[in-house]
This record gives structure tokens, sequence and C-alpha cells, in this order.
């Protein structure tokens, strides 16, 4: 690490499924030594953040966003960094995105109350949403009727992806969420691919770049996960250079109590962060 500082760009915050607000996001990454942070909320951009980049605690913020996508067929997601909060292309995609978790969760909900016995509302798991209604949310339902004992097991034994009460969730097309992120002057990359299982890793980078995804999260904490990881880091570097996309990385922090607090975890140079931005054009 050089003394430039470092960065981590794939934090999220109470706007979708962490814990903490963005000011107090920012002040957790200054204590651990960070120069740099990109939020980067499921589906939605937080109103806390007003510029495509902001001081806030002594820190860089940078404007983010995670949405997800479908690539080569996979459920995926799209890290978009600096873009324009409030653009009408994301503003667009999002009012979609909104609409089919609404019905979404409504789904998932019947097949809890049918399946479990429970009578859970629609209401009651979205009183606990800040912005976007998702799992956790209704997880946390499940814990409070005592169906569960932790959020980890409502996803491990109903909620989770294949499991009872799980309703897959409609994606927009890489090509639609690559073109909102770029539209609103931001630089786009795939995020923790390891967890994707995909054949031929030279046509769908390829297929993304020409769609104009410009980077590729390699760096991220698969050790922490439980879900299998498919490919390997150096492998991904190898990918990131042989197809000129810059490596990105990010702990995917969501939050102390979350059981996903991760920050610190993944301190990338600050270098990134200035190849990125020189491609943003909303940092122009």
């Amino acid at each position: 690490m050089t003394q430039r500082g470092w960065a981590d760009l794939h934090l999220h915050t109470r706007w979708s499924d962490g814990t903490a607000d963005i000011r107090e996001t920012a002040l957790r990454a200054k204590t651990l030594g960070a120069r740099c942070i990109a939020i980067t909320d499921h589906d939605t951009i937080s109103p806390e953040l007003s510029a495509p980049l902001a001081e806030i605690e002594g820190i860089e913020v940078i404007c983010g966003v995670e949405i997800k996508a479908e690539v080569a067929g996979k459920r995926a997601e799209i890290l978009g960094y600096f873009v324009e909060p409030g653009h009408r292309a994301l503003r667009e995609l999002f009012s979609w995105m909104k609409g089919a978790r609404v019905k979404r969760m409504r789904a998932m909900i019947r097949k809890c109350n049918e399946l479990l016995g429970t009578d859970i509302t629609y209401e009651e798991v979205a009183a606990r949403a800040t912005e976007s209604v998702g799992r956790p949310h209704l997880a946390a339902a499940l814990v409070e009727r005592g169906v569960v004992k932790s959020a980890q097991e409502a996803f491990e034994r109903y909620i989770g992806n294949d499991c009872l009460c799980y309703v897959p969730l409609p994606r927009a097309s890489a090509a639609q969420v690559i073109g909102a992120i770029r539209a609103a002057g931001g630089v786009a990359a795939l995020a923790h691919p390891g967890f994707l299982d995909i054949g031929d890793w030279d046509a769908v980078l390829s297929e993304l770049k020409a769609q104009g995804m410009e980077a590729l999260e390699v760096y991220y904490p698969y050790e922490l996960s439980t879900a299998p990881v498919h490919i390997r880091v150096g492998e991904l570097e190898r990918l990131a250079r042989a197809h000129g996309l810059i490596p990105t990385g990010g702990s995917d922090d969501h939050g102390p109590g979350s059981g996903k607090e991760y920050l610190g975890r993944i301190k990338l140079p600050y270098e990134v962060v200035e190849e990125l931005a020189a491609l943003a054009p909303s940092t122009a």
C-alpha cells in the first residue's frame, strides 16, 4: 500500500440493507485509515448524496450504486461509480425495479404465510425498509414471529435462493443497467464475479465491455462468504488485464450488527479511484 491511502469501493448503508447512515459509514472508514469510499446501495441512491463525489467526515465519498442485472443468464449485480444522483436514466430504472421488488416481496410473503402458517403483511415488512424492501426485512419479520432464531436461519431454511419461500426477482439486462450508469455519468463494474458460474469468461467480458462496462471487481472478501466461489482472484486479475478493465474492489460491508461488518478487509490502492474518475464524464 502506498502512502497515498486506500479505498473501499463497495459499501452499503441503511438506504438499502445496511445498518448505518452515510456519515457514520464515512467516520468508520476514516477511523480505519481510508482515504476514499464508494456508497453502493442496492438499486437506489441515498438522498444524503448530492454529487458524484463529495467530502464527508474528512474523506472522499463516491456516489455509487449496485444494480441487479442478468449477465449471461445468471443473477448478477453491476456497480456504478461517480453517478449523478437523481439522473433521469437511473430514476426510470429504479422505478421499474421498485415495482418488481414489491411484487416479488408480496409473493414471498404469501409463500411464507401458506407454508409456515404465519400472518405477515407486506405493510409490516415494508415498514422496516428505509428505501428498498428486500429479503433482510422479511427475515426480520420471521425472527419477530419466532419462526426462526436469526436472519441467517431465515435465509438458510426459507428465503435464501431456491429455498421454500424464495421467489426470484426480475432483473434488467446488463446492457440496460450499464447504459443507465453511463447515461448518469458513471463507470460500470461487474460486482463480485467470483460468485458467478460462467463457462466462457472471455466471451462474457468481451460482450460486457462492448456494452460499455469499464471495470471488474477483482478484490472481494470471498473467504467470508459461505457461497461457492467459481473463479479465483488471480484469474480475475488476468481477465481484467486481458480485457482492459480497471480492477476494482470492496468489502461489501453492511455496517455494525449486520453480520457483514467487513469495512477495511479490502484496501484498494487510491490510484484505482483516479483511474475510474478519469473515465467518468461526471467528474470531467
